[in-house]
């Protein structure tokens, strides 16, 4: 099969990319994932795929499980897995509309990761009006919950990847053009901090501030970070009213290892902070959601020397490596499920008010993923 005669369009892919880029979706606005899931769930019903919409968990988007008719049914096969929330909240395309400058190409979302989505389905497209059924069913699976750890959809994917040989993650491609093969583990943690109350101006001196709370220990925490292991503080929320000495702060923060037995160490480091005095006042460490390390196997390692090969036959090199950050390839490779991540096309800053994609890469990506849905078997 020559792949390059697939006839992928930057112009066109573009223009049926940006409704998906302009339909804002951030994880906390269900009813704007939703709209988002759905959007793109009506265009691969439109390239023939079979919709089945999933109610969201609770306080979460909707998601979709897209099956295309094949031959051996629902025999194992390949999942694309895609996620619709982003990181920008409702408002971002006015600072950072969608537009193409040359070879790059801005949007809330697009590197992250609405681009490999579309390039992906837009793949399964191109060998369909070519004519070439793929050897194995292929199956989508959109999700509402990747950005802030999957809480409510891990079990959904990882029973749905169970059913399938492959699993292609689309993320966005690596800054080399390469892909991943593994990915660290990672762990969220809840911050409190608790103080005692007064008021700010007449009684001062007998509050106790969580937010001076708060600010003592981020450092302490961020300065836990090792080669190993590392901490950072994100999120952090404190105080109602400025008359009164906070009572309450509240944080996240993230730990990331390349080894799970250096993250549990981590986790018991972060946890020890745990402190609660005879006053009430303290700070409290709970550990949240989780991604557990995916370690490269020999089925992975299998299915990117395919892809690699199918790189070369279209002039790209392919390098590989275990990738720091998470998605729901984690879930899916620490299951021993053969999967390929970062397939999307490539580009810079994403989480940013400066994401954009590198246009040209988006068929390169699409003909990549395209080889691999028509030989994997």
């Amino acid at each position: 099969m020559d792949l390059s005669a697939l006839p992928f369009d930057t112009g066109s892919m573009l223009a049926r990319l940006r409704p998906w880029v302009e339909c804002e979706s951030p994880t906390y606005d269900p009813a704007a994932v939703s709209k988002a899931v759905a959007l793109a769930a009506r265009d691969a019903a439109a390239a023939g795929g079979a919709v089945e919409h999933i109610p969201g968990p609770p306080g979460l988007g909707d998601c979709a499980r897209i099956r295309f008719p094949h031959a051996k049914g629902d025999a194992p096969g390949i999942l694309v897995m895609g996620h619709f929330d982003t990181v920008h909240p409702i408002g971002t395309l006015a600072k950072m509309p969608f537009r193409q400058e040359g070879d790059r190409c801005w949007g809330p979302g697009i590197m992250d990761m609405k681009g490999g989505t579309f390039t992906a389905l837009e793949a399964l497209i191109q060998l369909t009006r070519a004519g070439i059924e793929t050897p194995l069913p292929v199956t989508f699976l959109f999700t509402s919950d990747e950005e802030i750890g999957t809480p409510g959809t891990r079990d959904l994917i990882e029973t749905e990847a169970k059913k399938h040989k492959y699993v292609l993650v689309p993320e966005p491609g690596l800054a080399d053009k390469g892909v991943t093969t593994g990915r660290y583990a990672i762990a969220r943690y809840k911050l409190t901090a608790h103080g005692r109350p007064s008021h700010a101006g007449s009684t001062l001196k007998e509050g106790r501030s969580a937010i001076r709370e708060m600010a003592r220990r981020i450092p302490q925490i961020e300065d836990m970070t090792s080669d190993d292991c590392t901490f950072s503080v994100g999120v952090v929320h404190g105080g109602q009213w400025v008359n009164c000495v906070a009572t309450t702060c509240e944080g996240e923060a993230l730990s990331m290892a390349k080894r799970q037995v250096d993250l549990d160490s981590g986790t018991a480091r972060i946890l020890a902070l745990n402190e609660r005095r005879e006053d009430g006042t303290g700070f409290e460490v709970t550990k949240s959601v989780v991604r557990p390390v995916w370690e490269p196997d020999a089925g992975t390692q299998a299915l990117y020397e395919q892809a690699k090969t199918i790189a070369a036959s279209i002039g790209l090199d392919l390098p590989h490596r275990s990738s720091p950050g998470g998605s729901d390839g984690n879930f899916t490779g620490a299951l021993g499920i053969p999967t390929l991540d970062s397939l999307g096309p490539s580009g810079k800053d994403y989480h940013t008010l400066n994401e954009h994609i590198i246009v040209h890469t988006l068929a390169e990506r699409g003909r990549l993923i395209a080889g691999l849905m028509a030989q994997l078997s």
